[in-house]
């Protein structure tokens, strides 16, 4: 530490940024499966199981609408798909 005078002068790095996490997807989404309404704080929320493009069945998810990759689009699908498979039976 070099010393002028009366004063100490201290070197100062800053801090790198903290690394925030996001959510690591095994890819793209290929389908969403099943729908699930569940209660948190008092609300309710829909969590959808999602499947992953060239992945098994142990890397399918439970996330929120919010959360799904494209999900804008899976989900209309998810939805069509099961107004067809209530109207067959």
């Amino acid at each position: 530490m070099p010393i002028y005078g009366n004063f100490v002068v201290l070197s100062f790095t800053p801090k790198p940024p903290e690394i925030v996490e996001v959510e690591d997807y095994p890819g793209p989404v290929n389908k969403i499966l099943n729908a699930r309404k569940i209660r948190l704080n008092g609300k309710d929320q829909r969590q959808y199981l999602v499947r992953f493009k060239n992945q098994t069945a142990d890397k399918d998810k439970l996330l929120e609408e919010d959360a799904i990759p494209d999900g804008k689009i899976h989900l209309i699908r998810f939805r069509a798909s099961r107004r067809t498979e209530k109207s067959h039976q």
